[in-house]
């Protein structure tokens, strides 16, 4: 009979023995007095726990496309290489070979796992990610944004199992058995009951060894998905959150705590192997100067870092889809280590937490943090077998569905992967958006607006399979658009829509601008040189080269997230006789459809409506 993960799990956890220091090594001045380098000190008092990490996988089994699939890798000489990478075939390997000869490791991951998944996931409501964390050895994750895509009781089921209420049961004789591995949801309560959704902190044991997790989701989840998939819960503060639990904690004997926190920081370089703690400590606001050599991190995860209690020894951070390994001082002024693996399995985070068995605490020195390092899941290791089997089955299951085409390109349009505001496949899909709602019947939208957010992927000029290079399937056009939200078309004052475009670079949005993508017509001045409201210049916005009259009704296209004030747009809540279209992916897909062929493929759009001033 096949051993089960859980099983599995167990009798690795059995089997091992004494630790080892991580690859990259540890200071022999951060252990306590009598330690040596090896895998405990000599009088046997301290022990290395090798942390593995990562976050923000959403479902991505097979290796994502385009510029989704790389990071960029600083050289010796100072250049840049750029490195495919992720597919949980490598980062199953790349976990496995790197736990060889740590007899004490544990594998954490910071929240999405699922969610806006590309169609091998999502067709099945993530079934296959959560089968295939289970056999890559995830012992917890703290719960992310995009797990209440679906809403509470989806969630509740992926951890649980049990069949889709109804889709049902994907194959024959076979139950969905859940996640083996818990979901943290320390700071997610019911309205109601005010308990917590799932659990909201696990111990992991190992011969006598005790590590806390406490996972947490950003305190702002409700802005950013649909007000039904939170309907009944509460978000709280996660400072206060984690805080409150590391107490409970220590009362219970664990010493050692980590903190799984769904969000996260922007590092000051884009390479995910640059020192982020030199000349300093690892926070504040990056400078150009030290894009390279340092200047840390700035962004939400800086202030939770600096207020978390000093009884939380390491923050595993996601939701920004950034790399850093930094050090942020705790309240007591001791360094602690701050980290994020960028996103779809591309990286994986290895820190080495030297524990005191006297003391029952991670080693934790005036002068030093625990070591971790960011790792490339690259794609010249040897694919883990069992990964290439699941993925191969699902694949059978999508096929169908999947390598249906639906368009074609002439080359690669980044969406994801754009270094700009404006992104050219935000343009075809705020276009799709509008031409599918224009005519009178079906919404009468005289422009469409799109949150970048949504825009999930590139599409690859390079065919994924057997299609053809150029060819836009069904599946990749899925991973673009994976959200199924309905077409919403409402009507707005021009002072509406011209505060919405404000709110692109205000309130919420003010520290990370939320850039809509907007359809042919529409064109503004973005002067990032001002700030807040300001940026958006008011007189230079236009439609069809008409100023925007503020008191006139504009008919605008939008999903129904955007609709619906997500993603810090409060302005469009107050649309009036709404229409309800078709889904976003309907409506993309009909578009590539209706201007593409193999004869005329669709070339990139020039991204050209927003002007940026910088």
């Amino acid at each position: 009979m096949p051993a089960t993960p859980q099983r599995r799990r167990a009798v690795r956890r059995l089997t091992i023995g004494a630790a080892v220091l991580a690859a990259a090594g540890i200071a022999a001045g951060a252990l306590p007095a009598g330690a040596d380098t090896g895998h405990r000190d000599r009088t046997g008092r301290t022990v290395d726990v090798q942390l593995l990490s990562f976050n923000d996988f959403h479902g991505n089994l097979e290796p994502p496309q385009g510029s989704s699939g790389t990071v960029e890798e600083l050289q010796a000489d100072g250049s840049k290489k750029s490195v495919p990478a992720g597919g949980a075939e490598y980062l199953a390997q790349s976990l496995r070979t790197a736990r060889k000869g740590h007899p004490y490791s544990v594998t954490a991951a910071a929240g999405d796992l699922v969610g806006a998944s590309p169609l091998l996931s999502g067709l099945f409501h993530d079934e296959p990610t959560v089968e295939a964390m289970n056999k890559l050895g995830l012992d917890v994750t703290s719960v992310g944004n995009h797990e209440f895509d679906e809403g509470r009781k989806e969630l509740t089921r992926l951890q649980k199992g049990g069949c889709h209420p109804k889709d049902g049961c994907y194959e024959d004789g076979k139950k969905f058995r859940g996640a083996g591995f818990p979901y943290l949801t320390a700071n997610v309560t019911d309205e109601k009951t005010g308990k917590p959704l799932l659990k909201p902190y696990t111990v992991w044991k190992h011969k006598g060894v005790k590590i806390g997790f406490i996972g947490v989701t950003l305190e702002g989840t409700p802005d950013i998905v649909n007000a039904e998939g939170v309907k009944g819960l509460k978000f709280h503060d996660e400072v206060e959150t984690i805080n409150k639990y590391a107490k409970v904690l220590n009362r219970q004997g664990v010493k050692s705590v980590v903190a799984l926190i769904h969000e996260g920081g922007l590092p000051a370089s884009t390479s995910y192997n640059y020192n982020c703690d030199s000349p300093g400590p690892g926070w504040g606001s990056p400078r150009s100067s030290e894009a390279e050599t340092g200047g840390g991190i700035s962004g939400p995860i800086t202030e939770i870092a600096k207020h978390v209690t000093p009884k939380v020894d390491a923050l595993v951070t996601g939701h920004t889809h950034q790399a850093y390994a930094c050090t942020i001082p705790d309240p007591s002024g001791r360094p602690r280590t701050v980290t994020s693996a960028a996103s779809y399995g591309k990286l994986y985070t290895d820190t080495t937490l030297t524990y005191d068995r006297r003391t029952h605490d991670i080693v934790r020195t005036t002068v030093k943090a625990p070591h971790a390092a960011n790792h490339v899941v690259d794609r010249t290791q040897p694919k883990a077998a069992d990964m290439t089997s699941l993925i191969a089955r699902w694949n059978k299951l999508a096929a169908p569905v999947a390598g249906r085409p639906v368009g074609h390109i002439s080359a690669d349009i980044a969406g994801r992967g754009a270094n700009a505001p404006e992104s050219p496949l935000g343009d075809v899909i705020s276009d799709a958006q509008l031409e599918a709602t224009t005519a009178d019947g079906k919404g009468g939208a005289q422009l469409a607006l799109m949150n970048p957010g949504g825009v999930r992927s590139d599409l690859a000029f390079k065919a994924s399979g057997s299609e053809g290079d150029g060819v836009v399937t069904y599946g990749e056009a899925f991973t673009v658009q994976p959200f199924t939200n309905m077409m919403n078309v409402i009507d707005l004052t021009g002072a509406q829509l011209l505060s919405g475009l404000q709110q692109q670079v205000s309130g919420p949005n003010a520290a990370s601008p939320k850039i809509l993508q907007v359809s042919k017509g529409l064109t503004y001045t973005l002067d990032m040189t001002k700030s807040g409201a300001d940026r958006v210049v008011k007189d230079s916005v236009k439609l069809n080269g008409e100023p925007l009259d503020p008191a006139k009704n504009y008919r605008v296209a939008m999903n129904e997230f955007l609709a619906g004030g997500g993603d810090g747009f409060p302005a469009f809540k107050d649309g009036k006789n709404k229409y309800v279209g078709p889904s976003d992916l309907d409506a993309f897909t009909a578009y590539l459809t209706a201007h593409s062929s193999a004869d005329k493929p669709l070339t990139p759009p020039k991204a050209d409506r927003i002007t940026v001033v910088k």
